[in-house]
């Protein structure tokens, strides 16, 4: 059976699966839907044509599927599509898309947002990301799986984080961030290959060694980004990780974040 606090301000046309909680003054508008086992703390406040993906943990003052913060945006009816067992903490905020951009922000499974993150409109969340307190998103922004976000860091719109990166406490991000490099400053620079990342994920010795040379190839050996991509290719042609991290900054439109 739903349980659903006397207080809470729920719209009749909302679509909430019955093993959905919802805490206290929490605010549901018409367009939401809630799979099961989805969770809304005291105070949360959800709302537009938003999605709410299973066992999902929505904490107190978030405000989630609010208009975007974009003048260009009119009132059209865009989407948030959150994924899976995410954990959204305190005072985080995420907008849906913009029709100039496909009209959908999307976040992956398994992700945490700690309190007072942003996800921007037309922002595309991976799985397994963690965000830490206060990390802004503008919009646009492409976040891969496994990334890590530290505190108070920010990314500025159009940008791109691979699978794997890390951005260091208070850096600012105005260019792509290689999957597998940690990247920290301002503006952020690359400071090392995310060994540690690889290694939680269980990578087996060789695949982190194979990872290891096509960061040395890219970000050290000084050879131009088309000729050491060129060489990566070569050298490790049955990688797909070397190959990720190669397509990933092919496909690069603001630049990418070179070796400190």
């Amino acid at each position: 059976m739903t349980r659903i606090h006397p207080t809470a301000v729920i719209d009749a046309k909302a679509e909430i699966d019955e093993t959905v909680e919802i805490g206290p003054y929490a605010t549901v508008g018409a367009d939401v839907r809630l799979a099961a086992g989805v969770v809304l703390r005291s105070h949360s406040h959800i709302t537009g044509h938003t999605e709410v993906g299973s066992e999902t943990v929505i904490f107190p003052f978030a405000s989630i599927g609010e208009i975007p913060q974009d003048l260009k945006y009119k009132g059209e009816p865009t989407r948030l599509a959150i994924g899976a067992r995410n954990q959204i903490r305190e005072y985080v905020t995420m907008n849906p898309g913009t029709a100039g951009g496909g009209g959908l922000t999307s976040v992956g499974d398994d992700n945490v947002f700690m309190n007072h993150c942003h996800v921007a409109h037309d922002c595309q969340v991976g799985s397994n990301v963690i965000m830490s307190n206060s990390v802004g998103l503008a919009g646009h922004v492409r976040i891969e799986d496994y990334a890590v976000l530290a505190a108070m860091s920010g990314v500025h719109q159009f940008a791109r984080v691979g699978e794997s990166a890390m951005l260091g406490a208070y850096a600012g991000l105005n260019q792509d961030l290689s999957p597998f490099t940690i990247g920290f400053g301002v503006p952020a620079k690359v400071i090392a290959m995310n060994r540690v990342n690889a290694e939680r994920r269980g990578f087996p010795k060789e695949r982190v060694k194979e990872i290891e040379r096509a960061f040395r190839i890219v970000f050290r050996s000084g050879l131009r980004p088309r000729d050491a991509f060129s060489q990566v290719r070569a050298e490790l042609p049955d990688s797909r990780d070397a190959e990720h991290i190669v397509a990933f900054l092919e496909k690069s439109e603001r630049g990418f974040c070179r070796i400190r």
